[in-house]
């Protein structure tokens, strides 16, 4: 009887010794869970007791358990290890088998699979390629492919434009109309500017003067600024073989095999010595362009030349006070030809190059569909109040990509007028009251101004951006402008296009997403990783590879993703240690020794007895 129980013992303490073992040899495993030898008595009874004072028989084995406590949490330099905080298994496919796991030591392989050390596939919640997540679990999987552009369709500009801006300067343009005078110049003229101040300045300008010297002259003026340009089209047709004089140079009009004789003309005058005079093909008629306002004298083979003079382009500062006269008392500044009195000036000829002629402005980048980067600017201009000015105000919009005018092609518009009321808030822009402005006018071009193989606008009467987008046109969203008395500020100004981009690194969020960083700036979800529970966890089977597997007293895994229901978060770039206690494991071994040394005396002990009893003669 001793001999059994003394061996009972010793196999109960074995087992102890290799339960503590073994926890110790993988006291520094990622994800390895402890387990502990849990021992149950023995009786020997029969079917009706065992009486009054039953003897024990020893001990068993009763089982081994693991404990599924939480390890401590480590952090990694590598961006895809994980640690569960929390209840929660990993899943993992081995070749078709199902494995469950704490262990977060995971990478890419070849075929840019997530798997672990021993090349097992992390499961997961897998995404489309617009990285919206689905329900689907399947293996996780990263590509590596280039973040194909997306164009811009939508921009949202948040701003504020200074209320206490002053309206900008008087701009007069073309001021001579009608035909010109016999001489083909401007007329005798005496010019007045009064100042802000009260002071003025008086300008003759002499008969017979030019466009160009008549800029000159009222350009020299404080707070003036003036400008000339001569532009002058033949209508005829260009003539193959004959001779046209141009600023008294002659030039012949050859056709050949790859040219007209208008093209022939045009190249002849712009590869010339007249470096003031640009000529273009408009509409098949022939455009002679003077930059700095000098007349253009023009002669068709023999006959009589033609002079064309300049048109004046005048802007006054705002310390100008209008009306500019002669000085006499309220005569006009110019009159036609005809006798009839011009007006030429208007406020705000808004000039993208000249920023006296607009309030405020603010640059952003838009995407065209092959992913090419444009510079969009939003100019802003003050307007007169409307009506009598009581509790509204009105500005002016320009619009400019690449430093070219886009306006709306459905109506043809530009400016766009956006209207505020008294409190500052944005009432309408077009008489829209969502704020937006949609722009269709927009060709994507090349640095060169010639079509760069991107869609272009879209056909006529197109009111609404379709999905997938088909063309250029995009929304640009006012909505929360103000018109407040304090600076003019961007508040926010975002849109939703973006350029290619290349893979640049991943990043792990608590609920387990995956994002693919590219170099583009943007991020897409690859995937999202799926976590399992159970409803009894120390009914796993551990196989090895600090992994299990489902078993009938486990029941079945209960799937879900990270900090959902009882699972719990993901801590990227981190891994769950052992949770086994060397300490204590060293306290245990100790015990486990004793109880051995101990069983086994008890055996030394009952052999003694025993060999009494033999020697008993």
């Amino acid at each position: 009887m001793a001999f059994n129980t003394g061996l009972s013992g010793l196999r109960a303490a074995s087992v102890d010794l290799d339960v503590t073992g073994n926890n110790i040899a993988n006291a520094s495993t990622v994800g390895f869970k402890g387990s502990k030898a849990q021992f149950g008595d023995l009786y020997a009874s029969g079917f009706l007791g065992a009486g009054n004072s039953p003897v024990g028989d020893g001990v068993r084995v009763q089982d081994v358990k693991q404990s599924f406590s939480q390890g401590n949490v480590s952090f990694t330099d590598s961006g895809l290890d994980m640690a569960i905080s929390g209840d929660g298994f990993f899943i993992l496919n081995n070749g078709g088998e199902t494995r469950y796991s704490r262990a977060g030591q995971f990478g890419i392989d070849k075929d840019g699979f997530v798997t672990n050390n021993q090349g097992m596939r992390v499961q997961g919640f897998t995404a489309d390629d617009n990285g919206n997540l689905s329900g689907i679990r399947g293996d996780l999987q990263i590509d590596s492919d280039n973040l194909a552009p997306r164009r811009t369709t939508n921009l949202v500009s948040d701003l504020n434009l200074d209320s206490r801006e002053p309206v900008l300067e008087v701009r007069g343009t073309n001021v001579q109309t009608g035909q010109p005078d016999p001489d083909n110049q401007y007329a005798a003229e005496t010019v007045r500017f009064t100042q802000a101040d009260g002071s003025t300045n008086v300008v003759n300008i002499p008969a017979n003067s030019s466009a160009a010297d008549v800029a000159g002259l009222l350009g020299s003026v404080e707070n003036v600024s003036a400008s000339a340009r001569t532009t002058f089209t033949f209508s005829p047709a260009i003539v193959d073989g004959r001779a046209y004089t141009v600023q008294g140079e002659s030039f012949t009009a050859s056709a050949s095999s790859t040219q007209t004789p208008l093209q022939s003309l045009i190249d002849q005058i712009n590869n010339s010595s007249l470096d003031s005079v640009f000529a273009s093909d408009v509409g098949g008629e022939l455009q002679l362009i003077e930059s700095q306002g000098r007349d253009i004298l023009f002669q068709d083979g023999s006959s009589p030349a033609v002079s064309q003079t300049g048109a004046l382009s005048i802007t006054l500062g705002r310390d100008i006070d209008p009306p500019v006269d002669d000085g006499s008392g309220g005569t006009p500044l110019f009159l036609s030809t005809s006798g009839t009195d011009v007006s030429p000036f208007v406020t705000n000829e808004f000039d993208p190059q000249d920023q006296r002629t607009y309030n405020h402005a603010t640059s952003t980048t838009v995407y065209d569909s092959l992913g090419n980067s444009h510079e969009l600017t939003q100019f802003f201009v003050k307007d007169p109040a409307p009506g009598n000015g009581v509790g509204q105000s009105q500005w002016s919009i320009y619009v400019e990509i690449d430093g070219e005018m886009v306006p709306d092609i459905s109506s043809g518009q530009q400016p766009f007028t956006a209207t505020f009321n008294q409190n500052g808030s944005l009432e309408s822009v077009n008489g829209d009251p969502s704020g937006e402005i949609f722009v269709t006018g927009w060709t994507p071009k090349d640095p060169n101004g010639d079509a760069n193989g991107a869609d272009g606008p879209p056909g006529a009467g197109v009111t609404e951006i379709t999905e997938p987008p088909s063309s250029s046109a995009f929304v640009i969203n006012l909505g929360g402008t103000t018109q407040f008395g304090a600076s003019f500020g961007v508040n926010d100004q975002k849109q939703d296009g973006y350029t290619t981009g290349r893979l640049s690194g991943l990043d792990v969020s608590d609920t387990g997403v995956i994002f693919a960083r590219y170099t583009n700036g943007q991020s897409q979800s690859l995937g999202q990783v799926a976590l399992a529970s159970f409803n009894n966890t120390n009914g796993l089977s551990p196989v090895g590879d600090t992994s299990w597997v489902e078993t009938f007293e486990s029941g079945q895994p209960i799937f879900g993703a990270p900090d959902t229901g009882t699972l719990g978060s993901i801590q990227a770039s981190s891994v769950e240690e052992s949770n086994v206690d060397l300490s204590a494991e060293l306290v245990n071994l100790i015990i486990a020794q004793r109880n051995y040394q101990a069983n086994a005396k008890t055996i030394e002990t009952s052999d003694a007895v025993t060999q009494t009893i033999i020697n008993l003669r």
